[in-house]
């Protein structure tokens, strides 16, 4: 398509989103998402939350190379919290931006001394540059069909990270924060960064009211560093009560766990539960009862292969899960097309390669009408002890497995009578492995595998022409 032809297309499809209600809780089923009028599971491996923050990290191209690996989702920080070189083993990380190129919310002072580079900040005047980068994340990343999950806040895992934030009083000229890294994120002991805290959340949630590709994380891992349950349901408040003001109403998401736990008492305005390195898969059974979308919004620090989380992905979506974010180290400023070729001292992997093999994933599974499905891993019988499994089934019609063991030639099903198609695939390669026709009268049914696999999906849907 030539370029004169393509801008009124891209106009067009503009206009389109820009009136569209946000992503939402899928009113068939809430378990997932709806977003633009389409059932939404969001499978990502994407960069180190740096992304706007970052004053050197080029965010278009990363979103263009997301777009082309067919992802769907990317997590950001809004530059309340960064992270100095070094901070974990990661190299090159996007949220440990280099001196004087951190973009945070809040405008810069006269006065010299911010620990990370330049003037200090003014708490109570914002960057409008700022917010014109961020915004502009948010539409790039809508145009290219990517959801933004913004986390408004971060605990201080050390002193060193807390020497770094504007709302320490050391690199402010408001006189707050002159606080504990423990006491940042309380209701009682803040000193009057609250107010701060609120007065952002607020602002951000105003800027980004018209977006359609927003959900608004409270904090990241809350369970460290001091941050209070009290102190999210207020930020949580804000939020809600801001957009009721605006006539908008976005996703609250809440971090809840490193890998599971059961979520007692939820907040009314929040809809989606996320974990952390939730591998087994096990918090999504503790929390179906919600009856909302549950989240691995964060994983890594398994080192730079792809076998843990190829399989931490496969095992939680077809667990039930409705999202899967991977830490992705190969993005970094000056690779934002996540080239980069870390150290085998990185925590985590990510690469090309592995983003294709999640690709397989999201469109494997938004190839099932997964809103009738539910987790059914029951059904397999047969495997050998030390398998693992999961299976996702709308019984009698459609089943989604994820196999990954020795001996799995054939297993036994348990389908109800009728005629089946089932298709294997190798989960690496995206490549079909073998494909029957099974006629079965009902009980156990045994499904013939591919010779020597290893670690296979199935696709079995019954036959509507039967």
């Amino acid at each position: 398509m030539k370029t004169r032809l393509l801008i009124p297309f891209l106009l067009s499809a503009l206009a389109a989103t820009a009136s569209a209600a946000p992503i939402r809780l899928h009113p068939d089923n809430p378990h997932y998402f709806e977003w633009r009028g389409k059932p939404t599971l969001l499978i990502t491996s994407a960069e180190h939350y740096g992304a706007v923050l970052n004053g050197a990290f080029d965010y278009t191209r990363y979103l263009d190379t997301l777009a082309a690996d067919g992802l769907n989702l990317t997590r950001t920080f809004t530059g309340a919290y960064c992270e100095p070189p070094g901070a974990f083993k990661i190299t090159r990380n996007t949220l440990a931006p280099e001196s004087g190129k951190l973009v945070a919310p809040w405008a810069r002072a006269d006065e010299e001394g911010y620990a990370g580079g330049g003037p200090k900040f003014d708490l109570d005047r914002w960057n409008d540059s700022y917010f014109v980068r961020l915004k502009d994340f948010v539409a790039q990343a809508s145009k290219r069909g990517v959801v933004v999950e913004l986390t408004l806040f971060c605990p201080f895992y050390k002193d060193d990270m807390w020497r770094l934030s504007p709302m320490n009083a050391a690199n402010n000229v408001n006189g707050v924060g002159g606080i504990a890294r423990t006491n940042v994120y309380t209701l009682d002991r803040h000193e009057g960064l609250l107010a701060v805290q609120e007065k952002l959340t607020r602002k951000i949630v105003g800027e980004l009211r018209e977006a359609d590709n927003v959900m608004y994380e409270i904090c990241n891992e809350p369970y460290f560093g001091g941050v209070t349950l009290e102190w999210q349901g207020r930020i949580a408040d804000v939020i809600a009560k801001t957009e009721k003001r605006l006539g908008v109403r976005h996703l609250i998401t809440q971090n809840i766990a490193n890998r599971k736990a059961r979520v007692d008492r939820p907040h009314p305005a929040v809809s989606v539960f996320n974990f952390h390195y939730a591998n087994p898969p096990e918090t999504v059974a503790m929390n179906w009862h919600l009856n909302r979308p549950i989240g691995d919004n964060e994983t890594g620090f398994k080192g730079n292969a792809d076998d843990h989380y190829r399989t931490e992905a496969w095992e939680f979506i077809l667990a039930g899960g409705a999202l899967y974010n991977n830490l992705d180290y190969s993005f970094t400023a000056g690779h934002e097309d996540g080239t980069f070729e870390y150290p085998k001292t990185q925590p985590g992997g990510g690469n090309p390669g592995f983003r294709s093999q999640i690709r397989f994933l999201k469109e494997f599974i938004h190839g099932f009408d997964f809103l009738r499905m539910k987790p059914s891993p029951e059904l397999a019988r047969g495997l050998p002890r030390k398998t693992r499994r999961q299976v996702l089934a709308a019984t009698g019609r459609q089943y989604a497995g994820y196999f990954k063991g020795s001996g799995l030639a054939s297993l036994k099903l348990e389908l109800p009578s009728g005629q089946y198609r089932a298709e294997w695939f190798d989960v690496v390669s995206g490549a079909k492995a073998a494909s029957k026709t099974i006629r079965h009268t009902g009980g156990a049914a045994t499904v013939p595998g591919p010779a020597d696999a290893g670690e296979f999906a199935l696709r079995l849907v019954r036959d509507v022409a039967e």
